[in-house]
């Protein structure tokens, strides 16, 4: 029988440095980032372009579903950040102003989310004939029309709970 001995481990030492013909082992890629594509200074911030950015395509009057035209969100907006800049000039000029834009906003929103609310009862609900009137009424609408102004309200709903 022959005797089998195991060959001796080819692996470099930790003193060794490696061939050229081997590469780079994972000695020098932990002391080497560049290896790895990295920058030497992780905290070295990338250069800001000076050039203007390109204008943005026209964006529609309100998002789908929106409440309010993105102009007079636009325009409140405007508003608010004047009070908040006049903040230093005039305290009590800029909470007056601060207080006068949330008032606004909410009394269009409360007018936007009534007139939302007319519209999804009148997909749902027969109108009642005028007085005086022998006229039948409205036919009752059918499931899917309920199901439709059902997942409407709940939309709306969900889009207020989440402003």
């Amino acid at each position: 029988m022959t005797e089998v001995t195991p060959k001796a481990s080819k692996t470099p030492e930790a003193s060794e440095a490696p061939k050229a013909s081997e590469g780079r082992d994972v000695r020098d890629v932990r002391n080497a980032p560049e290896a790895l594509g990295k920058p030497d200074d992780l905290t070295e911030k990338p250069a800001i372009a000076s050039h203007k950015p390109p204008a943005a395509p026209h964006k529609p009057s309100a998002a789908p579903g929106a409440l309010l035209p993105r102009e007079e969100g636009d325009k409140l907006t405007a508003r608010l950040e004047h009070a908040v800049v006049g903040f230093v000039d005039g305290p009590r000029d800029a909470v007056e102003e601060a207080d006068a834009v949330l008032q606004e906003l909410a009394a269009r929103l409360t007018d936007a989310v009534q007139s939302r609310r007319r519209t999804l009862r009148g997909s749902w609900q027969p109108a009642a004939p005028a007085e005086g009137t022998s006229a039948e009424p409205a036919a009752t609408p059918d499931t899917e029309q309920l199901r439709l102004a059902l997942r409407d309200y709940r939309e709306l709903t969900e889009r207020l709970l989440h402003i």
